[in-house]
């Protein structure tokens, strides 16, 4: 919107105080919040959270002042910004990380990509050790999910499984990189490459963790993101999914604003040059290119007040990152004489991870269970929480599939994965979390295993 110039300056002005009353605004509430005093026993220690300052909420109110309600110039920017920081050419925002995994599965049954293209009763390799969403997707477009099992002390997938696993129907991998540990990214995309697959790269619990000097996230066809507050970034709620691939994008694009076949942003027409020149399907010819589908669609953007949150918080990804390796160090240096108890999480070799979470296994001969020791540390205030799903076959959702012939195939026998769902939990390692709370953490672990 375009001002006379003295109500220009005006406008500029209000802005200005409505920046610095934000700032004072999150001095005076918010940063007591986040630095309020530990005092152990008593103070709940969270697993994560959000973690941010007076920018996001400065830049919320700036896009709010421009009333953008859908996707805009944040938007864009956001985009932009994220895909040269994981190193990739093409970054579409969407309202959740679920909804980022749903459209990088969907983006593979278009029929723009041909005797590649993903069809029911098509196989895809997997894991059960996770969350769901990473799963589901593959089940909704009527393909068949093949699981293999975990490696532990990685809790990745178990890449010797990989050739066992393949079939004539296997058409791609989807894989998550656990905790923020990366998986053996060289020998998953050699596979893939090998058998022309395509590879899903689920990096919602990895953003900033490197791999051979590379970032989580540019290896696969297609990459996927979660901002959800507990993530490394947030936006509240959002998710990303990117890649190199213009054909990729253009789906990915397309599946998310409604199945359209234009690629116009909001608010603009006739990028194409051929809006009303055109005849595509069994429509009329010069029938409006804004409103002609190729694929079936949903509506799953995210806005622009999202946008200019993650902004912000883009701007911190690398401190975030560094906070979450110092304290996943403490917690294994503090805990790390603890093994007669406990397997203690390990980094996948060549690998540089920004962590989500500290992995405790309870060795099978401990004389406590998993059960036990996550109840003491609840009681005393300090959060767990288990490998997501655990295994998700033995979830209630998959009741029904287990009735029906065919829906899903298993690889082996999953041990490690049962053997996580029984005995696995996870700490936190946010940014939000400090040495005090830190020590207070294995100080519990320590006296609880040790009496």
């Amino acid at each position: 919107m375009s001002l006379p110039k003295g109500l220009k300056q005006t406008e500029k002005k209000l802005k200005t105080q409505a920046f610095l009353l934000a700032k004072k605004y999150y001095k005076l509430v918010h940063q007591p919040q986040q630095k309020k005093e530990f005092i152990p026993g008593k103070s709940r220690i969270n697993y994560s959270g959000r973690f941010y300052n007076e920018k996001e909420l400065i830049n919320l109110i700036d896009s709010s002042f421009d009333f953008w309600l859908t996707a805009g110039p944040y938007t864009e920017k956001f985009e932009k910004l994220l895909a040269e920081k994981i190193g990739v050419k093409y970054c579409c925002f969407v309202n959740s990380g679920s909804s980022a995994n749903l459209l990088a599965v969907m983006a593979l049954t278009s029929p723009l990509l041909r005797d590649r293209q993903l069809c029911s009763k098509d196989e895809v390799i997997t894991v059960a050790a996770g969350f769901p969403t990473t799963v589901t997707p593959i089940i909704q477009t009527g393909a068949i999910p093949v699981f293999v099992d975990i490696t532990i002390p990685q809790y990745n997938i178990d890449v010797k499984m990989l050739q066992k696993a393949l079939s004539k129907k296997t058409k791609a991998v989807i894989v998550a990189h656990t905790l923020g540990n990366p998986f053996d990214i060289d020998k998953v995309v050699a596979f893939c490459k090998k058998h022309n697959l395509w590879l899903i790269e689920d990096n919602c619990d990895s953003l900033g963790s490197i791999y051979k000097n590379r970032s989580t996230g540019s290896f696969g066809d297609i990459a996927t993101s979660s901002f959800y507050p507990p993530h490394h970034i947030t936006t509240g709620e959002g998710g990303a999914v990117y890649t190199n691939n213009p054909v990729l994008n253009r789906i990915i694009l397309s599946l998310r604003d409604w199945g359209r076949d234009c690629f116009c942003p909001s608010g603009k027409d006739n990028t194409c040059k051929k809006r009303f020149s055109q005849q595509l399907g069994q429509l009329p010819f010069g029938y409006d290119h804004k409103y002609t589908y190729s694929h079936f669609g949903y509506n799953l953007k995210a806005t622009d007040l999202q946008a200019s949150i993650g902004c912000a918080q883009l701007e911190k990804l690398d401190s975030f990152a560094r906070a979450r390796r110092n304290n996943w160090q403490i917690l294994y240096d503090g805990l790390k004489n603890l093994e007669e108890f406990f397997i203690l999480p390990q980094p996948q070799k060549d690998s540089k991870p920004s962590w989500f979470g500290f992995m405790l296994t309870v060795r099978q001969n401990a004389p406590f269970s998993r059960d036990d020791i996550v109840r003491y540390l609840e009681q005393n205030n300090i959060q767990t929480r288990m490998l997501f799903a655990g295994n998700f076959l033995r979830q209630p959702a998959f009741d029904r599939m287990r009735k029906q012939k065919n829906t899903y195939k298993i690889i082996g026998k999953l041990k490690n994965t049962d053997i996580i769902m029984n005995n696995s939990f996870w700490l936190g390692v946010y940014p939000g979390l400090n040495k005090p709370m830190l020590d207070f953490i294995i100080k519990k672990i320590r006296r609880f295993s040790r009496r």
